[in-house]
């Protein structure tokens, strides 16, 4: 590997900084949910996606939004509904008249995809069909409407919301546009001290006031820095042996895994993981990952890329206790 340039050096001790007034700023609006803040920074700066999943009530639109006031970002919020339709999420193209000429010609109106955060609230309470207009977004940055593309800005970030898909009114979300998806965060129920700081908090007239700690210039340069971060061969060969453990069919895949897996992790996976350890490291204070920043950030990167089969659900056998089993395979 070689050695980080100097201004890197000077980047990786901003991104660290960064991270600590961040995350100082957050507690004072969200309390306890520490992982679920981390995972949304390394998402965040690895130029991934993430989705949130937990009960109503549990701050993760409050999330959202403060992040993008400390962030200085342009945001926007699709309330995802049953009658959603996807023109109402990427735009339309719209007739418009000309007062002086008074010809006619088509004008794309963009739709509130075009933000640098965008919270995609609850959205698995629409059908599949508007949730895959955000599949082209997410993948490729740019929206296509009337046979014209059109470029989102940058940075460009999408965090979603959903509720747990066995309560009612749901659809499950795809495999491919879960995919999409970096990681997948799962948040709890506070514990008894934090619900009771929840409460003292938000039943008082006192509010935060964030102000902005990173505009969109400088958490590009950061997200370019996370890319340029060099990775060593052991860490890329356990992040790719790790995602291919996952698949029944693979010599990798450990008996105590296997029998309860459908589908496992696909390439993306594998990238994902490197990502997220190197994200990880950076924001640490470290210039390069290790193979427990590819551990730590395993769970949520795979939880919602495995499918597992019925003797699973059966036997009450979760993809965050499988993923556990294949750590300890590989350790």
């Amino acid at each position: 590997m070689n050695a980080p340039a100097a201004d890197d050096l000077t980047l990786a001790q901003r991104l660290t900084a960064a991270r600590d007034r961040l995350r100082s700023r957050l507690a004072e609006v969200i309390v306890g949910q520490d992982a679920v803040v981390e995972e949304a920074l390394i998402a965040l700066f690895s130029r991934g996606h993430l989705i949130l999943q937990g009960v109503p009530g549990l701050a993760k639109t409050l999330l959202v939004t403060s992040l993008a006031r400390l962030l200085d970002l342009r945001s926007s919020r699709i309330q995802f509904t049953p009658d959603l339709m996807p023109s109402d999420v990427t735009g339309t193209e719209i007739l418009q008249e000309d007062p002086s000429s008074r010809t006619r010609a088509l004008r794309f109106a963009p739709g509130p995809i075009f933000a640098h955060l965008v919270l995609a609230d609850e959205i698995n309470r629409t059908p599949p069909k508007t949730q895959s207009a955000l599949l082209q977004a997410m993948q490729e940055g740019q929206v296509t409407a009337g046979g014209a593309t059109h470029e989102l800005p940058r940075p460009f970030f999408v965090m979603a919301t959903q509720n747990p898909i066995e309560q009612e009114g749901t659809y499950p979300l795809p495999e491919a546009q879960l995919d999409r998806f970096l990681m997948m965060s799962l948040m709890d129920y506070p514990s008894l001290d934090e619900e009771r700081l929840i409460v003292a908090r938000t039943t008082s007239d006192a509010a935060a006031a964030l102000t902005p700690e990173l505009d969109a210039a400088e958490v590009l340069r950061l997200q370019e820095l996370v890319r340029r971060a060099p990775a060593s061969d052991a860490v890329v060969d356990y992040a790719v042996r790790l995602a291919r453990a996952t698949r029944p069919k693979d010599p990798l895949c450990p008996d105590g895994v296997k029998e309860w897996v459908t589908w496992g992790a696909g390439p993306r996976a594998s990238q994902a993981l490197v990502l997220a350890a190197k994200a990880r490291a950076l924001l640490a204070g470290r210039l390069t990952p290790a193979r427990e920043d590819v551990a730590r950030t395993a769970a949520p990167i795979l939880r919602h890329r495995l499918v597992l089969n019925y003797q699973a659900e059966a036997e009450g056998v979760s993809a965050d206790e499988l993923v556990e089993r294949l750590l300890r395979a590989l350790a």
